[in-house]
């Protein structure tokens, strides 16, 4: 990493926070006609997930689908309960974030994401309103590593090149990044990540 970046750049699942589908899946199936594992996969793994992360469909189409799917009794107040209430913090990486407020570090936030998770993490995780500006994959039709979205990260921060530094835990993801010129953190553990970030030099008298 040739010169210090302006701004950070956070994913954000399994990076600021942890999150785990089996335990919606759990509830959704306690609550349905579908064994928890059968659910699970059907999130995992049938296109429903990216086209609601890609904005091609509404909380409540969304919701309808995983019904009719899976024999889900709930309203959909419920459901949006079950489906994103599955996040914890991951408190290193939340006190880095902290940290780099602190010294005046622009964050942000980019994410392939939904609406339900994104309003969970709102409510419950005071640390999420503290970013500059949010790029959700939702929001602008497109998933990660796709470069139209990487484009929305450049004209919202105002910033390209070597002047962003990106952190994500997804190869593909931080790769897209690299080949647009970002500095990027494929990130593994939080010490790993926090030593690179130290070696430059923004988190100084943090």
């Amino acid at each position: 990493m040739a010169t210090a970046p302006e701004i950070v750049v956070f994913d954000l699942g399994k990076v600021l926070v942890d999150f785990d589908y089996g335990i919606a899946a759990r509830k959704i199936a306690a609550r349905g006609a579908m064994p928890a594992a059968e659910v699970k996969n059907f999130i995992d793994h049938s296109p429903l997930l990216f086209r609601y992360e890609t904005g091609q469909m509404t909380k409540e189409d969304f919701f309808r689908e995983v019904c009719a799917a899976t024999g889900f009794r709930g309203d959909l107040e419920e459901f949006s309960r079950l489906f994103a209430d599955i996040f914890t913090p991951i408190d290193p990486m939340v006190q880095l974030h902290a940290r780099l407020r602190r010294r005046e570090v622009p964050t942000f936030i980019f994410s392939n994401t939904n609406e339900l998770a994104v309003a969970h993490i709102r409510t419950q995780f005071p640390f999420f309103s503290q970013f500059n500006d949010y790029i959700l994959s939702y929001e602008h039709g497109a998933m990660k590593p796709h470069q139209k979205l990487y484009e929305v990260v450049e004209r919202v921060t105002g910033c390209d090149g070597q002047r962003i530094l990106y952190l994500d835990d997804r190869w593909e993801n931080a790769e897209a990044g690299l080949k647009r010129g970002w500095q990027v953190i494929h990130h593994s553990t939080p010490e790993k990540t926090i030593t690179q970030i130290e070696t430059l030099h923004l988190l100084d008298g943090a």
